[in-house]
């Protein structure tokens, strides 16, 4: 078993949790070669487990979308979650992340040798004073070149050169463009701008994840009466904009202060968006 993070990562491999993150995948493996990789993340914050179950349900049909058969239904996911949660101090602040991948085939997985491992980490959530971005020059792949329905390990190295010169260029991440030329998403998180006080994030095309945090908080906004639009948007429209704020799991609903040249105060809509989530979070844990 490996020693890495022994003292905070719990991990559930074949009905036994091991502390750390034990050696799972062997050179042949389908997972390893062929990328049958799939996994979900979910945060568990001082309790607070928002949307657990929409988590772990994602896992199962993404793994079913790379031709794995889940032989644990997202139910039972969640009940072995709660169960490496309890194993934390209560004020800990946690990664969930359940994965399935492949151990046989070529080429095409067998779908009989699917495994199931479940990593609970502890991670900070970041502090929410906003983040800066740029226009990357690398797109999102379409749904009939990728299999973008699915939280796919073999997405992220994508992903990873979209961060990367983001960063060599002196910013934490970009704003990622779909095949046709609409913004799809920032690198790792869904998009929102205001304008007018209006709420406008892009129209889900099958080219990037409907993030379960994106529709949180879309259900949040519209039943206090903000009017939220999901459209196509052109990236022009983002230095137009009157706020720019992002979702995603890792660190919930944070600010854009920058993008390209255009500076942004945190704006009403970013803020009435996380205390709305933090309320509903609130309520979300056992």
């Amino acid at each position: 078993m490996g020693t890495a993070n022994a003292k905070n990562t719990l991990t559930y491999v074949d009905g036994v949790w091991h502390r750390g993150s034990p050696k799972v995948l062997a050179p042949r493996d389908h997972g390893m070669w062929l990328a049958s990789v799939v996994f979900d993340g979910a945060r568990s914050i001082r309790r607070m487990v928002p949307d657990l179950d929409r988590h772990c349900a994602r896992a199962v049909a993404s793994a079913r979308i790379l031709g794995l058969e889940p032989h644990i239904t997202g139910p039972e996911i969640e009940e072995l979650a709660w169960d490496g949660i309890s194993r934390f101090p209560a004020d800990a602040e946690l990664y969930i992340c359940p994965m399935f991948y492949a151990e046989d085939g070529f080429v095409m997985p067998d779908p009989d040798s699917t495994r199931f491992v479940l990593s609970v980490h502890e991670s900070p959530l970041p502090l929410a004073d906003g983040f800066t971005a740029c226009l990357s020059s690398f797109r999102r792949p379409a749904r009939d070149m990728a299999p973008t329905e699915a939280k796919a390990s073999c997405l992220y190295p994508n992903v990873a050169r979209i961060g990367r010169e983001a960063n060599n260029s002196g910013f934490d991440t970009a704003a990622v463009l779909d095949p046709a030329g609409n913004v799809a998403e920032f690198a790792y998180t869904n998009l929102f701008i205001v304008k007018d006080g209006v709420t406008h994030t892009p129209a889900i095309n099958g080219t990037f994840l409907n993030g379960i945090t994106r529709q949180r908080v879309i259900t949040l906004l519209r039943n206090t009466g903000q009017e939220v639009v999901e459209r196509a948007i052109d990236w022009r429209e983002l230095l137009e904009a009157d706020e720019l704020f992002a979702t995603g799991n890792y660190a919930k609903v944070h600010p854009c202060t920058r993008f390209e040249d255009r500076n942004f105060a945190p704006g009403p809509v970013c803020q009435l968006a996380r205390d709305l989530y933090w309320d509903f979070a609130d309520r979300s844990g056992r």
